[in-house]
């Protein structure tokens, strides 16, 4: 698919001068932290060096108060407590969190995932249900809720008490819980809004450990799974979640709970040796790899069975019993797979087949026969295919459910809101939302859908665009400036990893085709002093005719490691390919 470059503005010049004396760095590098609004040398220190002791005081999010002094009154008068949460890795996470926590304090706790099928997303009617009959006087749930006016009241009726820990954004009234800590509430002044599901079950026990004098050290045990939820759930990795996705990482990579370590174990992620019960694994872990081999394989349990398998694994205290589980998640995983290929070829087809389909601003799809489970997977990969705002449906019961995804600038969000009147139910953020409506109500909401994208996105044209840091030259790159780049991870959204241009090279004579079309790069910059240059350009193999014939071409890429037969190198990971302006 043919892609925009944008290359960002760089920073001003004064300021990059003085940070890279300052710091004694490239001045590219300077750039890249001015980019990032990093302008002085203590901000630079915060950034390459994170602290747990700036993290914001829990108490300063709203109803943190209330939600501490109901979990005491629970637990001094031996009340049976329920953590609840979404059966996705962010809900999981969170629920094994504050599980694993409150059950050193107590014997009198349980947790509940709904199911994805008979119940769907957040507080359910069984859940509650099944709260009063099993004596459940308050429920703490995470990564749901904020919108659950309806079922709070329910649960209050029936005796049971509510505190609500989530970050989606809140409908037009607050549920009458004991306490709703969403830092989105439009009345809460916590300093930072892009706290993961599990970021807030962290703060929950961070605050209860602050009011009663359990050392924060305690806590650190369980930044594994925030950084886990952080990763799967695409949040800002800036702010707390920089912190604490840096510490999180730190602990995946040298000692993850059982559970943990037996999805990497599925993932091929092999550790070298284990020394005073420390684990090596064969190269650094990254968050893409918690996004992509660790996050799916949690989730597939609550897409093809139920998710309180994943909290079994996460919640195993040893090696042997998590082996187990994940073994089992992991031939979820592998249907999950097979599932979401299946519907993504069909909805691809059905797309290519239908004209009018193919011209619209929007995707709206449907197929009875499409697994619940993978249908945000389905949509993902559509969005990817024909960049633009997606939504995929499937039954679900009595009703059509979907999960949209949405593309660079465009709000799926808002455009569902403005169809709410069509809707049952829904919820989520700018570019992720889940909706469910009646049979009868699909076609109008498909032309009104389209309608409302068709308005907001008036002469914009779709195109994936390719955000680019800066221009490099190729001599640029050695090994202390890659080091130094390392420093910027963990990389996510808000701190994307650096993406670089270099303009006018040439093949030096060693490019080729290897594997399924992936490009094998050798490039030089014919008129700058300084020997060939490797590259991989994965799915490129296409371009292979045009750089055969000396064209000279530009490249946009990250700089990664690459190792092989033991010796480790520098490469361009090439993201795309264009000759000439």
């Amino acid at each position: 698919m043919k892609k925009r470059w944008i290359l960002k503005e760089r920073g001003e010049e004064t300021v990059i001068g003085q940070l890279s004396r300052e710091l004694n760095i490239d001045q590219h590098l300077a750039n890249l932290l001015v980019q990032r609004d990093i302008h002085t040398f203590d901000q630079a220190k915060a950034f390459f060096r994170p602290r747990l002791e700036e993290l914001y005081d829990p108490f300063l999010m709203k109803d943190m108060d209330k939600a501490i002094n109901r979990i005491e009154e629970a637990l001094k008068k031996r009340e049976k407590v329920l953590i609840y949460g979404d059966y996705d890795v962010d809900g999981t996470t969170a629920v094994s969190l504050v599980y694993l926590f409150l059950r050193k304090l107590t014997d009198q706790i349980d947790f509940y995932i709904p199911d994805r099928y008979t119940e769907g997303y957040g507080i359910s009617s069984k859940g509650i249900t099944y709260a009063a009959e099993e004596g459940f006087s308050l429920v703490i749930a995470l990564d749901c809720g904020i919108k659950a006016v309806e079922m709070v009241k329910e649960a209050k009726a029936t005796g049971v008490d509510f505190i609500i820990c989530d970050h989606h954004r809140p409908g037009a009234k607050i549920p009458e819980a004991v306490a709703v800590l969403d830092p989105k509430r439009p009345d809460c002044s916590y300093p930072y809004k892009e706290l993961s599901g599990c970021g807030i079950g962290f703060k929950l026990i961070q605050a209860y450990a602050q009011k009663n004098d359990i050392p924060f050290e305690e806590l650190k045990e369980y930044l594994d799974l925030v950084v886990v939820s952080i990763a799967a759930d695409i949040v800002d990795i800036t702010g707390e979640n920089r912190i604490l996705a840096y510490y999180g990482l730190k602990l995946v990579n040298i000692r993850p709970r059982p559970g943990i370590e037996a999805v990497l174990k599925y993932a091929n992620i092999l550790k070298k040796e284990e020394e005073d019960g420390n684990l090596f694994f064969n190269r650094e872990l990254t968050i893409s790899d918690l996004v992509f081999l660790v996050g799916p394989r949690i989730n597939a349990a609550g897409r093809i069975e139920s998710g309180r398998n994943s909290v079994e694994l996460l919640i195993a205290d040893n090696f042997k019993l998590a082996r187990e589980i994940g073994k089992q998640i992991d031939s979820y995983n592998t249907e999950r797979k097979t599932l979401d290929a299946l519907a993504t070829q069909q909805a691809v087809e059905m797309i290519s087949s239908d004209e009018k389909l193919k011209q619209a601003r929007s995707t709206v799809i449907f197929n009875p026969d499409w697994h619940k489970g993978v249908i945000g997977i389905v949509a993902s990969r559509l969005t990817e295919i024909f960049y633009r705002p997606t939504i995929v449906f499937t039954q679900a019961g009595d009703f059509i459910t979907g999960s949209a995804r949405s593309v660079k600038d465009f709000d799926i969000y808002d455009a569902v809101n403005s169809c709410s009147d069509l809707l049952e139910h829904f919820g989520g953020h700018k570019f992720a939302a889940g909706l469910s409506l009646k049979p009868e109500n699909l076609e109008a909401f498909q032309i009104r859908f389209e309608e409302i994208v068709t308005e907001r996105l008036q002469g914009v044209e779709l195109i994936p665009e390719v955000e680019i840091d800066a221009e490099l030259p190729l001599f640029s790159i050695h090994s202390r400036f890659f080091n130094i780049l390392k420093q910027f991870a963990p990389f996510g959204p808000g701190n994307l990893a650096p993406l670089f241009v270099t303009k006018g090279v040439v093949n030096a004579g060693g490019t080729r085709i290897v594997g399924k079309n992936h490009l094998k790069l050798c490039v030089v910059h014919p008129e700058v002093h300084g020997g060939p240059f490797s590259g991989i350009a994965f799915q490129q193999g296409d371009h292979m005719g045009h750089i055969d014939k000396g064209i000279p071409f530009d490249l946009c890429y990250h700089i990664e490691e690459n190792e092989w037969n033991g010796t480790v190198t520098l490469q361009l990971n090439v993201k795309d390919i264009k000759y000439g302006d």
